[in-house]
């Protein structure tokens, strides 16, 4: 027994440095990935906090300006700086490494709230993933990302040409699924979107297919069609599978800045959306986005996107995200 525990805890010992150095590595790269938005409001306000060294209503306005300038819009930059001001009350903050402490601490706490998890062990077949969004905010290509993600986990993946408003969306999810080594069921331009749905979730249960995706249209400027197009969809695939869409994933991009909010709006508003991926984010020095959606909607941030390969979709860790964005280059 004695020569057991002493195995486990050399095990131990040596597991752990790994996973440190693997943590680091992670936030190391997520820093890089992030330097627009780092140099788009974190440093301006380290920068800020330094010169002035104290808290005082002063530098609570300039922080306040750098937010409202960095897309996290005017709601939720007056939250963040009511809690800084708070805690100024409770103990006063007077050198800049506590100031900046407690205003990483205020982000975190926002984000961690909404930190989410994709299931990519799904223990019911078909596992279907609804993915809606507007044109160009790189949905299909967030598709493609997730569907190497299932490959590479020996998931037997089908993606679904539901955009069927443009010949283009078709042909690209068709190259994807080459690339990926997915299934693709799809239907001519101009077809029934909730039609091509009802073949799609047909051919995954006899074929004993692991995850379902389906790409849908995203023309906003006929918000009234596309919302209708999207319930009717969601009334197909129910038909069949009840418990579907499991997962219904608003993808936006983070380069848009406020408009991503608007575009959360509007699709929460007529669809049940259970989880956000936010793209671009290497892109951008609007990032801080990602602070005004957690803050705003009820709806988990379950994948970021910060760069062009499959593994530059990750899931979205709070902890690590704030790290990235407070460490220095």
């Amino acid at each position: 027994m004695r020569n057991e525990t002493e195995n486990n805890t050399n095990t131990d010992s040596v597991q752990e440095p790994e996973k440190k150095k693997g943590l680091l590595k992670r936030i190391g790269s997520l820093t890089k990935r992030l330097a627009k938005t780092k140099k788009g409001f974190v440093g301006k306000i380290k920068q800020a906090i330094t010169l002035r060294g104290k808290l005082d209503e002063e530098l609570l306005e300039e922080v306040e300006s750098i937010l409202i300038q960095a897309d996290i819009g005017v709601e939720t930059t007056l939250k963040i700086i009511e809690r800084i001001r708070n805690e100024h009350r409770r103990k006063e903050l007077n050198n800049p490494e506590t100031i900046l402490q407690v205003f990483k601490q205020t982000i975190y706490e926002m984000l961690k709230e909404r930190e989410g998890k994709i299931l990519w062990q799904p223990t019911s077949k078909p596992y279907v993933i609804l993915t809606v969004g507007v044109n160009g905010v790189g949905k299909t290509t967030t598709i493609a990302k997730l569907a190497q993600k299932y490959k590479s986990l020996g998931k037997k993946v089908m993606l679904v040409a539901g955009d069927t408003f443009r010949a283009a969306a078709i042909e690209q999810l068709e190259i994807w699924a080459k690339r990926t080594g997915s299934d693709i069921i799809k239907q001519s331009m101009g077809a029934d979107a909730a039609s091509v749905c009802f073949d799609a979730i047909s051919a995954a249960r006899k074929r004993n297919t692991d995850v379902v995706i389906v790409d849908t249209a995203g023309r906003l400027h006929t918000k009234v069609n596309l919302m209708e197009e999207l319930k009717k969809i969601v009334r197909v695939i129910k038909k069949q599978l009840p418990s579907a869409p499991d997962e219904t994933l608003l993808v936006l991009d983070a380069t848009t800045g406020q408009n991503a909010i608007s575009q959360t709006r509007i699709f929460k508003a007529d669809v049940d959306v259970t989880a956000i991926a936010l793209t671009k984010l290497d892109g951008t020095a609007k990032g801080g986005v990602i602070i005004a959606i957690a803050d705003l909607f009820d709806i988990p941030i379950k994948l970021i996107g910060v760069g062009e390969q499959a593994d530059d979709l990750r899931d979205f860790n709070a902890q690590e995200f704030v790290d990235a964005l407070f460490t220095e280059l």
